[in-house]
């Protein structure tokens, strides 16, 4: 099957959204379930639970969707179980990276609900309770990180498959590190560098959450180097794209609807390119304002929204609305010369609209 071929011999659910997301989950669950067959040490049993609610409190499973689209985009075809499998377990090596990132952000609240570190505080003692939270969710996502090994190589891909994706997987692990290890040294110290703040993007999100799990689904069809290149030309815009209205969400969003707190990002002072510009355009009193409001972990919903007039008053916002919008633009020019079946461009195309006008 060429990348030119129609996808409709492979049945009308090949690429829906809704039927992927619950094969991922029944893998996600069946892999659980066979963790508790094997073992009933009643403390993995607690932890398995934690990361199962964990799990099925939300998310919307885009790095495992976009591997089997990057399947599909390369002429992938025939047994799709195996890369089912393949593409739950970088939803497994994803819920490891949320659990560290909620424990080095001291986030409350993760899709509407506690975040592990704190759901793990319940039952300690409590004048223990918080360490014990956070060192036991540290060990659960270190956990889930090996577990997501695991489930890759029990997945049934064949010899040549794992020896093609395992550098891919290598290189998105050392990238989403570097990209979170990038985020701490910038936070707390917010300033007028866009570029600075958009090398964090590239390695903690586009990269990781677009453009290597295309790459993976893309290889495991056996895709060949252009056509890699190819689905880097969309990832990294719409990638940047995402994070951009994910920063934008993390300060002016709905907390019913995105399940975070809209004080978390400027408690913690992170270094976006919505602050680089908002500190790039401020006069010297508004400069004052977020230097001094932004980064205190006291911050309240009056200085919020402080801080979201001065984000408004220097067009700050109005900027990385027009980055969004250019980085769609760049996407989809890519999309319309991409040499893939017209169901993977109109998967793709329909993913720039989710991904950027969402209010989740």
């Amino acid at each position: 099957m060429s990348p030119t071929t129609s996808l409709h011999e492979l049945g009308s659910d090949a690429l829906d959204s809704v039927h992927l997301r619950g094969l991922i989950d029944e893998r996600l669950n069946a892999f659980l379930d066979a963790k508790l067959g094997r073992d009933t040490d009643v403390h993995l049993v607690s932890l398995i639970e934690h990361l199962r609610g964990f799990l099925s409190a939300g998310g919307k499973r885009i790095r495992p969707l976009l591997c089997m689209v990057g399947w599909h985009a390369a002429g992938g075809y025939g047994e799709t179980d195996p890369v089912i499998g393949a593409a739950a377990s970088l939803e497994l090596f994803h819920a490891f990276t949320l659990i560290h990132d909620d424990v080095m952000d001291a986030s409350d609240t993760r899709r509407g609900r506690p975040t592990v570190h704190r759901a793990l505080e319940t039952g300690a003692d409590p004048t223990a309770a918080e360490r014990f939270g956070t060192n036991s969710a540290i060990l659960l996502g270190d956990l889930v990180m090996v577990w997501s090994d695991e489930l890759l190589y029990s997945s049934g891909l064949d010899q040549q498959q794992l020896v093609a994706v395992r550098p891919l997987l290598d290189a998105m692990r050392t990238e989403v590190m570097i990209g979170q290890y990038r985020d701490l040294l910038a936070t707390g110290e917010p300033n007028a560098d866009v570029e600075r703040s958009l090398a964090v993007i590239r390695y903690k999100t586009a990269k990781y959450t677009v453009e290597r799990p295309l790459h993976i689904g893309a290889a495991l069809a056996g895709a060949d180097r252009s056509l890699l290149d190819v689905c880097t030309a969309y990832a990294l815009p719409i990638g940047e794209a995402f994070q951009l209205r994910d920063d934008l969400l993390g300060v002016f969003g709905d907390p019913v609807k995105t399940g975070k707190s809209t004080l978390d990002d400027l408690r913690e002072g992170k270094a976006t390119a919505l602050m680089a510009h908002a500190l790039h355009a401020a006069d010297p009193e508004q400069a004052r304002v977020l230097r001094s409001l932004v980064g205190d972990p006291a911050l309240d919903e009056a200085g919020a929204e402080t801080v979201r007039e001065v984000l408004r008053a220097t067009g700050a916002a109005e900027q990385v609305e027009q980055m969004i919008t250019d980085r769609v633009r760049r996407a989809r020019r890519v999309l319309d010369e991409a040499p893939f079946p017209d169901e993977v461009r109109k998967t793709l195309d329909t993913f720039v609209t989710t991904t950027t006008l969402r209010t989740t």
